[in-house]
C-alpha cells in the first residue's frame, strides 16, 4: 500500500511542511486540522505523521522530507511526456496516435550511438530496414545488434547451427538492403532445439536506440505489420528500462544462450 504522504500533491506537501515549521500543525496530529490543508485522507496522513514522530523524527525533519518529496514529484515530467501510443491501422477521426512505420524509421534515422533490435518475424526487410542501413552508412561508429528468431521449417532435420547459417545467408541476401553495412546478428540454437522436442521462439518485438528510447510493439518487422495490420505499441523515453532490456539480452549472450551468427 502506498504511503499516504506520497498520495499528496506537491503543493499539499509544501503546505504541510510549512504548517509543521510554523506550529500550525503539531503533535498529536488531528485529522480535523489536517483536513483544512489537504484534500486526501486526513486520517491516514495524521496517523503517518504520528508514526514518524514515534520513530524519533522532529517536526523540522519531517517538514524537510516533505519539501524534498514535493520537489521530486514536481520535477517529474507527466507520464504522457515519457510514453507515446503508436499504432498501425486505419485512420480514425479524433485519434492522433503515431504510426508504427513512421516511429520505427524516425528511431533509425536519429540513432547516434547504438541500436538494439529484437524481432520475431522479418519480411520485406529491405524496405523496413532501409532507414537503419542508410544511417549505418552515414555513421560508421553506430553499433547495431539484431536478435532474430530463426523459424524451424517442417521436416527440416538439419542441425540448429546449419539452420541458423542458412537463415543468416537469406537475411543478408534478401532481407537487408543490398550493398549496405551489415549489423551484428544474434540467434539462439537452444530455441531451435527446444525442450522435450518442442522448439521455442524469440517472440519479443522491440527497438532500443541510444540506450534511452525504447519501442515495444506487437508489430513484427514486416511491411504488413508496419503499415497494414492493426498493431499497438508504446514508445518510451527511459534510460532505466532501456538499460534493463539491453542487460537482459546481453546476459543471454554471455551465458551462451544466444550466439553471434554474423
Amino acid at each position: 500500500m502506498k504511503d499516504p504522504l506520497l498520495l499528496l500533491a506537491p503543493a499539499e506537501l509544501h503546505v504541510l511542511a510549512t504548517s509543521l515549521r510554523t506550529g500550525r500543525v503539531a503533535p498529536p496530529f488531528s485529522a480535523v486540522n489536517l483536513q483544512r490543508l489537504i484534500g486526501n485522507d486526513a486520517e491516514s496522513v495524521s496517523e503517518r505523521l504520528g508514526a514518524l514522530i514515534t520513530l524519533g523524527m522532529s517536526t523540522e525533519g519531517i517538514a524537510t522530507c516533505l519539501d524534498l518529496a514535493a520537489d521530486a514529484l514536481g520535477s517529474r515530467p507527466p507520464l504522457e511526456d515519457l510514453v507515446d501510443l503508436v499504432t498501425t491501422g486505419p485512420e480514425v477521426g479524433g485519434v492522433a496516435n503515431r504510426s508504427t512505420s513512421v516511429v520505427v524509421s524516425e528511431l533509425f534515422r536519429n540513432a547516434q550511438r547504438s541500436v538494439f533490435i529484437a524481432g520475431y518475424s522479418v519480411y520485406q526487410g529491405q524496405k523496413v530496414f532501409h532507414a537503419l542501413a542508410q544511417r549505418m552508412a552515414e555513421n560508421a561508429t553506430l553499433q547495431v545488434r539484431l536478435f532474430l528468431d530463426v523459424p524451424r521449417k517442417q521436416r527440416d532435420t538439419s542441425s540448429a547451427r546449419d539452420q541458423i547459417a542458412r537463415f543468416v545467408h537469406e537475411f543478408q541476401t534478401s532481407q537487408w538492403p543490398t550493398g549496405m553495412p551489415l549489423p551484428d546478428l544474434y540467434c539462439c540454437e537452444q530455441l531451435l532445439q527446444g525442450q522435450k522436442g518442442k522448439p521455442g521462439s524469440l517472440h519479443a518485438k522491440c527497438v532500443v536506440v541510444d540506450v534511452g528510447r525504447l519501442f515495444v510493439s506487437s508489430a513484427n518487422f514486416t511491411e504488413a505489420a508496419q503499415q497494414r495490420n492493426i498493431e499497438i505499441g508504446l514508445l518510451i523515453t527511459s534510460t532505466v528500462l532501456a538499460e534493463r532490456i539491453e542487460r537482459f539480452f546481453g546476459s543471454l549472450v554471455e551465458s551462451g544462450y544466444f550466439i553471434r551468427a554474423r
